[in-house]
């Protein structure tokens, strides 16, 4: 199989998550340890960092392997999902994974995907490890796809284990209230493994701290910290957190003397994090006259702070595409969106896309008015066109709808 064939198949044929929702969350590592010994287990060759978190796992993960490629270190970047092409998820020093290497673990391991019902965030992962082994990386920068004690990637024995925040997000699978997910999350946590939080509540950080005593883990709370000396080019109001979470993982890891990471580094792997590894949809300008902004903010935890930061732009009439995948809780949402914008509804194009009628309904009994499109394209092409220069278009509410756009 090609490229298209092979990337065809990974997400036509096997659950996905992202396409699939509930029936694709497995409620056990069985089949991860299944599929990782099967490939020789190459995870046990790499030195990683493991970031957890309901929202900033991304960023924090961007701004880590930033910083460490600037102090000369081969960087392994795991994350998910993809915007625009599946090689997205894997990287080492801001270069996707090449064609052929997807391709050649595919067709090497389909029959053993087949017959041993691998998903696709399991052969994902499996992938992953076997190219950063394959490439001899230095460390690898590993993103938890969802929740953390169950995910496919928490096989590993990282450096350190990185929980950025708590949210009520992905309920269905990870609880119900915030304690329940806060103790998911930490199941991230390894013993005498050091675990960085970035952001708590007294609701999370007795969770946090009783899973840290259990594991006789040192526990370090980032928010504490005061980063200001250290600007960055991910200029979303929530990255100040995500900062802070990544230089007290700095920290660990220069005070564990395997790495050797500078302020210098610092500064430079901060300024630099879009560039050094290609990060996109992150409080991303897309354009000026009128300014237009997208953000894959999709929960309640991350609108909160997206939208706060929209009321802080200067601008005449705000104009907002937006799309939602049916598993999102509406009621949650949709309140803090403001009653001033002219909306653009529109289903983004994912099986689990929730029809633009029903949300411009949904949208309307909050006091939302706006016009139902066919495509998430067509909305923003209508949003350019009413739009005038003085204006401010926002597109988000789900990553499909930026990933549409971008």
């Amino acid at each position: 199989m090609n490229y298209q064939e092979t990337t065809d198949w990974m997400f036509n044929q096997l659950p996905m998550y992202q396409l699939q929702g509930a029936s694709a969350y497995k409620k056990d590592l069985t089949n991860t340890h299944l599929l990782i010994n099967h490939l020789g287990n190459p995870h046990k060759t790499v030195k990683c960092v493991h970031v957890a978190g309901t929202n900033g796992k991304g960023s924090t993960s961007h701004m880590l392997a930033s910083v460490l490629q600037e102090a000369g270190y081969k960087v392994g970047l795991y994350t998910s999902p993809h915007l625009k092409d599946f090689r997205e998820r894997i990287k080492i020093n801001g270069a996707d994974i090449t064609e052929n290497f997807v391709c050649d673990f595919i067709n090497d391991n389909k029959s053993f995907f087949e017959s041993n019902d691998i998903s696709f965030f399991e052969m994902s992962v499996g992938m992953a490890f076997a190219y950063f082994a394959k490439e001899q990386v230095d460390i690898a920068i590993i993103e938890v796809g969802m929740g953390g004690r169950l995910d496919a990637t928490n096989i590993i024995t990282p450096l350190v284990s990185v929980i950025t925040n708590i949210g009520l997000d992905h309920t269905q699978f990870l609880g119900n209230t915030i304690e329940a997910i806060a103790g998911e999350k930490a199941g991230i946590t390894k013993t005498n493994i050091p675990v960085v939080i970035g952001e708590y509540t007294p609701e999370t950080k007795s969770v946090f701290l009783a899973k840290a005593k259990e594991k006789y883990a040192a526990i370090y709370f980032a928010s504490e910290l005061i980063s200001d000396n250290y600007p960055c080019d991910l200029t979303g109001d929530y990255q100040l957190h995500n900062k802070k979470a990544a230089l007290q993982t700095i920290k660990v890891l220069n005070s564990q003397q395997e790495f050797t990471i500078t302020n210098d580094n610092i500064k430079v792997g901060l300024l630099n994090v879009v560039r050094n590894t290609g990060l996109q949809g992150r409080w991303q300008q897309l354009g000026n006259s009128p300014k237009i902004i997208c953000d894959t903010a999709h929960n309640r935890h991350g609108l909160e702070v997206v939208l706060n930061q929209i009321k802080k732009q200067r601008f005449a009439q705000l104009h907002i595409v937006l799309g939602v995948l049916n598993d999102k809780n509406l009621e949650e949402i949709l309140p803090l969106f403001p009653k001033n914008a002219i909306y653009y509804f529109s289903k983004p194009n994912n099986p689990r896309g929730l029809d633009a009628t029903i949300l411009a309904g949904k949208a309307k009994e909050n006091g939302l008015t706006g016009a139902v499109f066919n495509s998430i394209t067509t909305a923003y092409q209508n949003a350019l066109e009413a739009a005038k220069d003085t204006d401010l278009i926002y597109i988000g509410g789900s990553t499909f709808v930026v990933a549409e756009i971008l």
